[in-house]
């Protein structure tokens, strides 16, 4: 039975009417207990604030209701043992393994991968102790000082965050940098940042293929034998992540510097395996540990938290009421911390490709919302951007903000103020200001009667937009781990509850098919006529212009 055909799904339809006709602001007025009764606790670090979502206790049972009714429960189990959820693939999804400690098990086509997982790790942490004790040198014998990881997806937006997120922990003396773009612009930013002589990359790449990774490595390559003059010296300055032990020695990488992970890990869940290894090497790998032990503690709330009470599971099921009853379909996330800037990019990556299918597991077309469109930006600078189409726009906009109650930087000033705003933007949102309220101010201010009634409509506020609060108390290490599973999480049980493969990503094939045969067309002088005429005729701009 799908989705619209549920007996609970049906309720909630029902309830639509009378949950839409109360607002936030009566919610609260007309409980004062609102606050304590939908905020959810993880451990003593982190709270996650539900109450001003557009819900009620009637909702959110009937929301439960349904999570048991379709049998969540079952999936979420499945994510810790072998599974096949990503069917179209023939793939399992096993990265919950990833952050498992030794001695676990979850078993694999009969094996157990957790001992696996921890001889990659092992690996990765004797490579970092010989990086930061300044064993491993260079061409010239210098140490390493920067190292540039190239990759695209989930090989690059994952690490990157996390490094640029825990920024204040990065005390070994490596810079880190990343390359994925396949605008040249990106690697020679990069490249006349760093010395040769003391510059590790990193090349991440499941099959050592990809297009735009192999691009930059192979220029990253040719950059590095023009500074050595030998390619002996390559395996002095590459290592890589992948499973393509032939394509990494063909292109002059020793097998012993490979870094394996699994076809049961995918790239946007990658983070904590082997394609962590530039986290490990700027922060330490007892900072990627705890990292891994966060990840780790949020898969264990999934696993044995009752759904009433599950972080992520009633994450997944209010975007289930708001995009499929209240048919709000697109989701913001706004990070009061300017070390999560790339959190919203990652959280694109990961919902949007993940959910972003219009077909079930049937292979059947979906005749209801799936993936909501997720976009962000670090407090305050969203207020400055978009923040109007929050408040006044004709489409509310449910939102998360994400918030620390300590900084990892000596501004106390600057972080109050930052606090301040993340929860006067949450109030606004909830409870904006009414007709009465902004003529008041009005007439203080000595505004006529006329007046008043001309400049009032442009200041209401009508309030009643929904948001979440996500506040922790530091982000360490630990808590990002933690707060990045969640999400995580949360992408999962949706794609349960629509019954789609939240682990392909077929939709991103057919332009990189398109793309190959493009490349050749540009470099051939002749007229193209092969494609549309708008192809062809950019196509014949282009020419011309280079020309």
């Amino acid at each position: 039975m799908g989705l619209l055909e549920q007996p609970a799904f049906l309720a909630l339809q029902k309830m639509k009417a009378r949950e839409r006709a109360l607002s936030l602001s009566g919610r609260f007025a007309g409980d004062a207990n609102r606050f304590s009764a939908f905020c959810v606790p993880f451990g003593q670090q982190m709270q996650i604030d539900f109450s001003r979502q557009h819900w009620s206790s009637e909702v959110k049972a009937q929301l439960c209701a349904l999570a048991r009714d379709m049998d969540v429960n079952s999936a979420i189990n499945g994510l810790f043992a072998d599974n096949q959820f990503n069917h179209t693939e023939g793939r399992a999804v096993l990265h919950t393994a990833l952050r498992m400690p030794a001695g676990e098990s979850v078993t694999f086509q009969g094996s157990n991968v957790v001992p696996l997982v921890h001889k990659v790790l092992a690996r990765v942490k004797a490579f970092c102790q010989q990086v930061h004790s300044g064993k491993w040198l260079g061409f010239s014998g210098k140490t390493i000082r920067d190292v540039v990881n190239i990759g695209i997806g989930g090989s690059d937006l994952g690490p990157a965050m996390v490094t640029e997120a825990l920024a204040c922990y990065q005390k070994q003396g490596i810079r880190a940098h990343f390359v994925s773009n396949m605008d040249g612009a990106q690697l020679a930013q990069v490249l006349n940042k760093v010395d040769a002589e003391r510059t590790l990359f990193i090349v991440s790449s499941k099959t050592f293929t990809t297009d735009e990774t192999m691009t930059n490595a192979h220029a990253a390559r040719e950059w590095l034998l023009a500074a050595c003059g030998d390619e002996a010296q390559i395996s002095k300055h590459f290592v890589a992540v992948s499973t393509n032990a032939k394509a990494v020695q063909a292109f002059g990488i020793d097998a012993a510097q490979m870094f394996e992970f699994w076809d049961w890990v995918g790239g946007r869940f990658s983070l904590w395996s082997a394609i962590g290894l530039p986290i490990a090497l700027t922060l330490g790998f007892a900072r990627f540990e705890q990292l891994l032990a966060g990840a780790h503690a949020m898969d264990m709330h999934l696993r044995d938290t009752p759904f009433e009470q599950n972080i992520p599971v009633l994450m997944a099921l209010l975007s289930v009421w708001n995009i499929n009853v209240l048919g709000l379909n697109s989701e913001g996330v706004f990070p009061y911390c300017q070390d999560l800037k790339r959190f919203p990019a990652f959280l694109q990556q990961l919902n949007m490709e993940s959910n972003g299918k219009g077909v079930n597991n049937q292979g059947e077309k979906v005749s209801y919302n799936t993936g909501p469109v997720i976009f962000g930006e670090v407090g305050t600078n969203g207020q400055h951007a978009f923040f109007q189409l929050l408040h006044q726009g004709s489409q509310a906009v449910p939102g998360d903000f994400i918030g620390f109650a300590r900084s990892s930087y000596d501004y106390p000033v600057h972080h109050r103020k930052l606090l301040a705003n993340m929860l006067a933007q949450a109030e606004a949102m909830a409870f904006g200001k009414s007709y009465a309220q902004v003529a008041a101010e009005l007439t203080a201010e000595g505004k006529t009667e006329a007046e008043v009634a001309k400049l009032a409509p442009y200041k209401v506020m009508e309030g009643n937009r929904p948001s979440t609060t996500i506040l922790c108390d530091e982000l360490t290490p630990y808590n990002l781990g933690a707060l990045i599973a969640m999400y995580e999480h949360k992408t999962f049980v949706q794609g349960v509850l629509w019954n789609i493969n939240s682990f392909d990503q077929w939709g991103v094939e057919l332009g990189k098919k398109l793309a190959a045969t493009l490349i050749d067309d540009l470099a051939d002088e002749t007229e193209t006529t092969a494609h549309d005429s708008a192809t062809n005729g950019l196509i014949a701009l282009v020419k011309e212009w280079k020309s």
